[in-house]
């Protein structure tokens, strides 16, 4: 019997590239379950509802000079935001 920490779900979009056999056969041997996202279902993905308002409303307002800044000031706010948030998110799923 698998633990818990033995479990892997990957959920992803139905890009072609997603759904070829050679990704099948890849995660097949390694027990990773796929979860399939319904077409035009925006509303089941994480980063959608959970994560990027999160990143919006930090960012809101903000002007960079670069990508640079952009990238640091993107990291440090997805540093910020509690491992408990996404799985909260994930289990809402």
């Amino acid at each position: 019997m698998r633990s818990a920490l033995d479990i892997f779900l990957l959920l992803h979009d139905n890009a072609p590239a997603h759904k070829a056999v050679s990704v099948s056969q890849f995660l097949t041997p390694r027990n990773v379950t796929t979860l399939y996202h319904p077409p035009y279902c925006p509303d089941l993905s994480p980063p959608d509802y959970f994560l990027f308002p999160k990143l919006k409303m930090k960012l809101k307002g903000l002007h960079f000079a670069d990508v640079a800044k952009i990238q640091e000031t993107v990291t440090d706010a997805l540093k910020k935001v509690q491992k408990e948030g996404f799985s909260a998110a994930f289990q809402k799923l």
